[in-house]
């Protein structure tokens, strides 16, 4: 953990930071990728101005104010900013909290999710000393089924008929990782 270049967690291959000004080009084509507007319940675009603005406002970035935090993936390698990956609804009474990561579609299948998501466990966990995660996943999206099963969340609910997707009705699957202390 390094808070000077606000490193925050660094892996093999990927390391999680704050956000930053020039994040707001990574942000703008993440939250305006249409093709998953459904997992984040989006329904018209963000402007670059909005999504400045939003970077500008969390810039104290403490998650005990804004009961959120937004960290960005980036390769070690080059620095080069691949995803995002957040903490939401933290709850410190209860010590839990909802965790969403999104990766670019281009280095997706590369085993980045998994490290990225380690590092927020690993955070979230010992320095927030979280007693839980939890998530939503739409019972489509293999890919992010298939990541939480690998990270040891265990599905404990099902929400039937959650999200309209193409005209149909989508369960959305409820997951949890309840830290054993």
């Amino acid at each position: 953990m390094k808070i000077g270049n606000f490193i925050y967690m660094k892996g093999k291959n990927v390391f999680l930071r704050a956000v930053e000004l020039e994040d707001a080009e990574a942000l703008y084509q993440l939250e305006n990728d249409v093709t998953i507007w459904d997992l984040s319940d989006t329904t018209m675009p963000f402007s670059r101005f909005a999504i400045e603005q939003y970077v500008i406002e969390s810039s104290t970035n403490d998650i005990f104010t804004n009961k959120q935090l937004r960290l960005m993936i980036a390769e070690n390698m080059n620095k080069k900013v691949i995803g995002a990956i957040d903490l939401y609804n933290f709850n410190p009474l209860h010590r839990r909290a909802g965790v969403g990561i999104l990766i670019l579609e281009s280095y997706r299948q590369k085993g980045y999710a998994s490290e990225a998501m380690q590092l927020l466990m690993n955070y979230a966990f010992s320095t927030l000393q979280l007693h839980q995660l939890y998530c939503t996943v739409s019972a489509d999206n293999k890919a992010s089924l298939a990541l939480f099963i690998r990270m040891g969340f265990v599905q404990t609910g099902i929400y039937k008929s959650w999200r309209t997707k193409d005209k149909s009705w989508v369960d959305e699957i409820f997951f949890q990782y309840i830290k054993n202390e």
